[in-house]
């Protein structure tokens, strides 16, 4: 299992984790052109956009999404 800490934007709150069994190659082949088209001024996305389509191209593939993870401070 691999641990992301995906950044799409300038925004912080709108950065997601992924546990997944996916590469980091295969997050970035899938949402790397949604997030294009947006920042070219086509269609916008959200996080859940980005997580279904990893999910419709790696159907087999284990992905687990958090978008407001539990934080510890101490």
């Amino acid at each position: 299992m691999n641990l992301f800490s995906v950044n799409t934007t300038a925004w912080r709150e709108e950065d997601f984790v992924l546990v997944t069994t996916l590469t980091m190659e295969d997050i970035v082949e899938v949402i790397n052109p949604l997030v294009n088209a947006e920042r070219d001024g086509y269609e916008p996305y959200t996080n859940h956009d980005l997580l279904n389509a990893l999910k419709k191209r790696y159907p087999n593939s284990i992905i687990y999404f958090y978008d407001n993870p539990n934080r510890i401070v101490i």
